[in-house]
């Protein structure tokens, strides 16, 4: 299946909007209800393309220019109006998740699953959790860079109803500031760092997990300590903020590992220096990394330090200091699990599928977890060591998922996909008791497709990007045949759930904008500059050094008569070879391809020579 971003995001902004903009009205919610998490992740499948490809912005004198776009965004208007209702979105939103005192709300509400003990108590579903925290940090940098560009068009506008709009967002922008300063704060007090003693459950299973060789435990040990010293440093000197003070990061006697909880840590010290509740409420979750949170942490923090955050200025003095705290956490964490995945000297532990956790759980969504932060870390060093290691673990998880084999009916695989992996939620004493809590995890194929698609960005040669390419297609097909197929939400995703065979499925917001992602970030690997390695290189440059000498050779036997077709022809061969020239680095398939009809035109010109000799 081939991927066609533009087409594709064009195709699920018209189904959200048939869905989510119904008869008039705005519709919130979907297959989940409505939650803090749930709602944003509506908003930011409008808002996240729009903000971060030029060619999907939603300000009046883009969509005046795009035709397309403004086909699909007409039932909301046309011009400045189309920015209206996404305002009056955002200030819905805000009302909504923003409680008495002004203070922002980040409860998972309907996204805590019963674990077969009994349903969530409203207390329970009142706590907040960093899925939250991550989405709404990705919204408001969305929602800000949106609200700027509004902004500065506006502000040349002297219709009445501009300026008005002008005013709603003037008022709305600290609101939204407000809030990301909230969810920054809550990432930073849920960010932990985990040090079991050897002697422990969790030290043990994180001792099977690094021991591929079955060396002694002495030897290991010794390679443990020595592999982490770095990090262990890094985290004893920079982010030790919340973990306890008697306890020695650098204690080569206990195991290491950090990233998110999937709430705030209830060894979570007070920011007392930034007013706000979520700086100071005590915390509930226990000191133990997920995975998953990780993962969500890491993509909502680096919203906070690509480059489109920064060119507007969008961040407040204070909100760059958190935004450098978090970096510092998201550098290590990322660390961390690249270094742990690849330990030792044989098979990696990230190829022992599947991954097993400190807590003895194992899932192969762990180990696909594991090969994004790789993958991301091989991503910013723009380093293809081990990439083709790499590769074939993205491989053999989609085979194991039965993304690309074939499922059978009852196969276990499918509950990776739905209901997903379900996370227990550990939470400390500190709260009201309640049944235990779960949160079902089923992004596997959305996760496969987006990392496929990051990694095929690295590869310098043709076999991986093509493996990479091939995994990415089979992903999309498999989520294509998980869209909705009928209702206002077909186009949508996705048809797994309870009622998928309803005339009216409600989509999962949850999946969805993963899926919206997934084609961001197809859209910016198709922008980039194809594959050019050094032997693509050196066999164009074989072909133009050759049509030269041929083309110097013709000039030898041209007469001054500039006008004569032979010195048009051989003008226009010029032509092409300069032009090759110009893509040889870049596009040098593109350079031989030229070359290549340079050189049949040369030859045909000899030939001609040759049989008028004859």
């Amino acid at each position: 299946m081939r991927i066609r971003p533009r087409q594709q995001l064009l195709d699920l902004w018209r189904a959200h909007l048939r869905t989510s903009f119904r008869d008039d009205r705005w519709v919130w919610g979907g297959r989940d209800g409505r939650n803090s998490i749930s709602d944003a992740e509506q908003l930011m499948c409008l808002l996240y393309p729009s903000t971060e490809l030029a060619s999907f912005a939603l300000d009046p004198d883009s969509i005046a220019t795009a035709d397309d776009i403004a086909a699909v965004m007409a039932v909301l208007g046309e011009d400045i109006w189309v920015g209206g209702a996404l305002v009056t979105k955002i200030e819905e939103f805000f009302d909504a998740y923003t409680d008495a005192d002004g203070e922002p709300m980040f409860a998972g509400g309907s996204y805590f699953r019963d674990m077969g003990f009994g349903e969530p108590s409203a207390a329970q579903r009142e706590l907040e959790v960093v899925d939250s925290y991550s989405m709404s940090l990705s919204l408001c940098i969305a929602s800000l860079r949106f609200l700027r560009g509004l902004q500065r068009y506006l502000g040349h506008e002297v219709r009445r109803e501009a300026r008005r709009m002008n005013e709603r967002v003037v008022a709305l922008i600290p609101r939204v500031s407000s809030r990301l300063t909230s969810a920054m704060i809550g990432l930073i007090r849920s960010f932990v760092i985990h040090t079991p003693p050897f002697t422990s459950p969790a030290g043990q299973e994180i001792l099977k997990l690094v021991n591929q060789t079955g060396a002694p435990d002495k030897n290991v040990l010794a390679d443990y300590s020595a592999a982490l010293e770095q990090i262990r440093v890094q985290a004893e000197n920079d982010v030790r903020s919340g973990h306890a003070a008697d306890i020695d990061l650098r204690d080569d006697n206990r195991a290491f590992e950090c990233g998110w909880a999937w709430g705030i840590d209830t060894n979570a010290g007070d920011l007392t220096e930034i007013t706000s509740r979520v700086a100071t409420q005590p915390g509930f979750a226990v000191t133990e990394p997920y995975l998953y949170f990780t993962l969500v942490a890491l993509d909502g923090i680096k919203d906070l330090y690509s480059q489109r955050t920064q060119e507007p200025a969008l961040l407040e003095p204070h909100q760059l200091q958190l935004a450098e705290s978090l970096k510092r956490r998201a550098e290590l964490t990322q660390r961390y699990w690249s270094t742990i995945s690849r330990f030792g000297t044989g098979r990696w532990p990230l190829e022992d599928l599947p991954w097993r956790t400190s807590d003895g759980k194992q899932s192969d969504y762990f180990s696909l977890a594991v090969t994004a932060f790789l993958i991301q870390e091989l991503l910013e060093r723009e380093s293809t060591t081990d990439l083709a290691r790499t590769v074939a673990v993205l491989r053999q998880l989609a085979q194991r998922a039965k993304i690309i084999n074939r499922e059978v009916p009852g196969d276990p695989a499918a509950l990776l996909h739905y209901p997903g992996v379900t996370l227990t939620l550990k939470v400390s004493g500190a709260i009201e008791p309640g049944p235990l809590l779960g949160y079902h995890v089923s992004d596997f194929a959305t996760l496969l497709l987006k990392r496929s698609l990051q990694a095929a960005r690295l590869a310098r040669d043709v076999d991986t990007r093509e493996q990479l390419l091939d995994l990415a297609a089979a992903a999309l097909e498999h989520m294509q045949d998980r869209a909705i197929t009928s209702g206002r939400s077909a186009g949508l995703w996705d048809n797994l759930g309870p009622d998928c065979d309803a005339a009216e499925a409600s989509p999962s917001w949850f999946l969805t904008e993963r899926m919206m992602e997934c084609l961001v970030v197809a859209h910016n690997t198709y922008t980039r500059p194809p594959l050019a390695t050094e032997a693509m290189v050196n066999a164009a440059i074989g072909k133009i050094g050759e049509a030269e000498h041929l083309l110097n050779q013709e000039l030898l036997q041209v007469s001054d008569a500039v006008y004569s077709p032979r010195f048009k022809e051989l003008a226009a061969i010029q032509q092409l070879l300069d032009r090759a020239g110009d893509v040889l680095t870049k596009r040098p398939h593109t350079a031989e391809a030229l070359a290549a009809n340079a050189l049949e035109r040369l030859d045909a010109l000899a030939y001609a020579r040759e049989d008028a000799t004859r």
